[in-house]
């Protein structure tokens, strides 16, 4: 029974902290009350970007006026935003290994789980803006909703050097500059909330350090077109998916590319396409003490690599967010290997060690297509549909289809007010995924999360 209730325990616990991490978004009201605009000049659904704060974000938080820099603000305005969202949700799998009733000792069953309750995100202290102008800054605090805080963005960006909106270069911790942004995602719920595609690892694989939706650790040259029409940028960051103090390899690093060319198509809006690749390396092999690996030692480096499509398309009030992608992993990480510090079950490349004879390295496919439909700034419907399929596993015998995944989204956010001062979001939403031969008995495992809630920034 004890062990029945970690299980169950650990599958609220995940749930829950799906829900907490998801709930990272940037959306600045701070930004609306320096300059008096309305959040829905920056906006298309708060927080999701249209093309003129796609345009502001790039000009380095300024509109390219006299108020830019902050010596001409009201001594009152102060760049904080505060976010949180209290909310009802239901979560639902429909198979997890139990304790067998007591008396039947080393048994085992497979059940459903249905949770249901009242909750609350963790916390996002979000501030941004310009140091001086020409120097732009981001802070974003955040915490779970226990209280535990990490700092998800932090870096200063050294704007139009030269002269040139070519010219620009940020240093710290920051989202890849990828124009589907997951930070601006308008879904919440456990397994709507986050890009499937972007953080996808192959079952057994052992690789953390290719998810492109995590906030990445480096530096970043950014240059566009005076219109924004023409946007590049390549970022230089360590192999640690984030984690401060380079905890893994001593001298690991990963590059991220990215353009993208917008197009007017009249009344219906402005289109973009573009593409994106993360080319990197991480260790595989530790040095140990004790038999336990040592944070920080970590050499052995194999590489990696994601690259996509992606693509933003208006017919007046309805749009599609497009994305596609391939990702490969050496045969190493495939195995099991790369990050035996978070995962103490991993394996440890030592010296002398072998591969199964056969092993490859994990390749993969996923797409997504996010539809909205904008009633109008203040009510959007949300639909979104993501696959992602193995198209060569690691290990020979592995089924084919092992890690699959299928996931869809349906929602809406009604805002009843979007001012400089505050932001309020009725937002509800359906989420439903299925992983193939991720059940404890083999068997594709599907889960579910119903969210109702009111997530508000200040």
């Amino acid at each position: 029974m004890a062990s029945s209730r970690r299980i169950v325990s650990g599958f609220v616990l995940s749930v829950t902290l799906l829900l907490v991490l998801s709930n990272s978004a940037y959306a600045l009201p701070a930004f609306a009350r320096k300059y008096g605009l309305r959040c829905s000049a920056c906006h298309e659904a708060w927080p999701m970007l249209n093309y003129f704060g796609q345009k502001f974000k790039d000009n380095g938080y300024q509109l390219m006026n006299d108020r830019d820099a902050p010596i001409w603000q009201n001594p009152s305005y102060w760049p904080i935003t505060l976010r949180m969202t209290p909310f009802w949700h239901r979560e639902s799998t429909d198979k997890i290994a139990v304790d067998s009733p007591s008396g039947v000792p080393n048994a085992a069953s497979i059940r459903g789980l249905t949770t249901s309750g009242f909750d609350y995100s963790g916390l996002d202290i979000l501030t941004g803006g310009t140091l001086e102008k020409n120097i732009s800054f981001l802070l974003v605090p955040s915490s779970d909703n226990l209280g535990a805080f990490h700092m998800e963005s932090v870096n200063v960006r050294l704007d139009n050097l030269f002269h040139s909106p070519w010219v620009n270069v940020k240093l710290g911790k920051f989202e890849l500059d990828n124009i589907v942004s997951e930070k601006r995602v308008v879904t919440l719920s456990s397994y709507g909330g986050s890009f499937q595609s972007y953080h996808f690892i192959p079952v057994g694989d052992n690789n953390i350090f290719g998810q492109i939706g995590d906030n990445q650790i480096g530096l970043e040259w950014m240059g566009h077109s005076l219109n924004d029409r023409t946007r590049l940028s390549v970022a230089i960051i360590s192999s640690t998916d984030g984690t401060p103090n380079l905890p893994y390899g001593r001298n690991a690093y990963s590059a991220f590319f990215a353009g993208s060319q917008a197009f007017d198509v009249g009344k219906l809006g402005t289109d973009r396409v573009g593409f994106y690749a993360m080319v990197g390396e991480a260790p595989t092999t530790f040095l140990t003490s004790g038999g336990v690996p040592i944070p920080g030692t970590g050499v052995g480096n194999k590489g990696f690599s994601r690259e996509g499509f992606v693509g933003l398309f208006y017919f007046g009030k309805l749009d599609f967010q497009v994305v596609t992608q391939h990702g490969s992993d050496s045969k190493w990480f495939g195995a099991g290997f790369g990050n035996p510090i978070d995962d103490p079950t991993a394996p440890n490349n030592i010296p002398g060690t072998t591969l199964l004879a056969g092993t490859r390295s994990p390749t993969w496919n996923g797409a997504f297509v996010e539809t909205h439909w904008v009633q109008n700034p203040q009510l959007i419907f949300i639909q979104r549909s993501e696959w992602v399929r193995m198209s060569q596993q690691a290990i020979p015998g592995t089924p084919s289809n092992l890690g699959n995944i299928d996931n869809y989204v349906f929602g809406y956010r009604y805002m009843p007010f979007m001012t400089s001062r505050a932001g309020l979001a009725w937002h509800n939403e359906y989420s439903w995924i299925r992983q193939h031969g991720s059940a404890p008995d083999g068997s594709d495992l599907t889960s579910s999360s119903l969210m109702l809630g009111f997530d508000f920034d200040f």
